[in-house]
């Protein structure tokens, strides 16, 4: 693809589910030559493409299918055993030519800034790009979350965050301790526990996990997407919707129960330089003790928005405040479409706000050439 134009009606940033679902609508609402899409990574799949070896796309919470062009036509088969890694991003790419998707890549966008009518997106190149419009779809891969914790600096062992996480095997003959109380978090522990040679696992975080021994359904997933639009209509920071679904009791959990691998411990206090305490304070080391040479951080992610900075969206809550039928629209400038935000932050929604946000912005541009 060639280099991004210097101006254009649309700027979708982010080439991940909710943004090649932007692109598809816009493509559908006539806007086709009125914008592009700027994505920072070298290739096709968005965030799916740095996942982990092990996980298969049977291990996920579940792709869906982008518009029109599902995984399974595109891939021509419906293995679940296959690497999401290599499956999604292949996926992804027959799709953008399927359709003819205008994806720029490898293209980093460090600053938006408000220019005369407009916006103006510096590149990592030290080029401009102005639009009129913005749909934001950067996800949250790119940021990490780790919770501070007294001490955490004064490990000697080794931590690391669920994007870093390469497979068991780097964990043989190790004491980890695995925080979190997510879906990765028990998949991860499970996967070392059966897995890497002669580990020894541990397992905790702030709140004690429900397992759910229903299906989720269609129900439970609009239940749970409406949980999380109400926090970001009223400018509350986002949660994730996983995070409000509980976890199903799937087999290989049940399985994991009856073998001892989840035994759950409340948050610790404090690390140390040998692991971490649950008492212990500035007077002394505390009796609750537990020596790790690893700490693994499954605590999830935040969203990939710092380059909106400049706009000052944020509000007093400390999210940014959403409205429109779908709380696609920042409800400060309209002009500026949130996906893969909030509700549309997992494959459950990415769709239907790729749709609302270039509705949203074909609206806008109504009349104009």
């Amino acid at each position: 693809m060639d280099a991004p134009r210097s101006d254009c009606d649309v700027l979708v940033i982010g080439g991940g589910q909710a943004g090649l679902s932007a692109a598809y609508f816009l493509q559908r609402f006539s806007l086709g030559d009125r914008y592009q899409l700027l994505d920072h990574a070298p290739g096709p799949g968005g965030a799916w493409q740095f996942r982990w070896p092990t996980l298969t796309l049977d291990g996920t919470n579940h792709v869906h299918d982008l518009p029109e062009y599902g995984l399974v036509e595109a891939l021509g088969h419906d293995s679940g055993v296959v690497a999401a890694a290599s499956a999604v991003p292949e996926y992804f790419g027959k799709y953008e030519k399927r359709f003819g998707l205008r994806v720029h890549r490898p293209v980093d966008v460090t600053a938006v800034s408000y220019a005369g009518d407009g916006f103006a997106a510096r590149l990592g190149d030290g080029t401009t790009v102005t639009t009129r419009t913005i749909i934001n779809a950067t996800g949250t891969w790119e940021r990490p979350f780790v919770p501070h914790v007294p001490g955490i600096a004064d490990f000697r062992g080794r931590q690391l965050h669920t994007r870093d996480y390469l497979g068991p095997g780097e964990f043989a003959g190790q004491r980890v301790l695995v925080v979190g109380a997510g879906i990765s978090a028990v998949q991860l522990l499970i996967e070392i526990a059966r897995r890497a040679k002669d580990v020894q696992t541990f397992w905790c975080s702030r709140t004690r996990p429900v397992f759910d021994p229903q299906p989720f359904d269609p129900e439970k997933g609009r239940a749970a997407v409406a949980r999380v639009e109400d926090r970001v209509r009223a400018g509350l920071p986002p949660t994730s919707v996983v995070s409000v679904t509980g976890l199903a009791l799937t087999p290989t959990i049940a399985a994991a129960m009856d073998d001892g691998i989840l035994e759950w411990r409340p948050m610790f206090t404090r690390i140390t330089e040998n692991g971490v305490c649950w008492d212990c304070g500035l007077d002394g080391p505390g009796t609750t003790t537990l020596d790790v040479d690893v700490i693994f951080w499954n605590t999830g992610f935040r969203s990939a928005i710092d380059h909106l900075a400049p706009l000052r969206l944020r509000g007093p809550g400390g999210g940014i405040t959403m409205t429109g039928r779908l709380a696609t629209t920042v409800a400060a400038d309209e002009r500026v479409q949130l996906i893969g935000y909030g509700p549309s932050a997992s494959t459950i929604g990415a769709n239907r706000a790729g749709r609302e946000a270039a509705r949203n912005v074909a609206e806008l541009l109504k009349g104009s050439a």
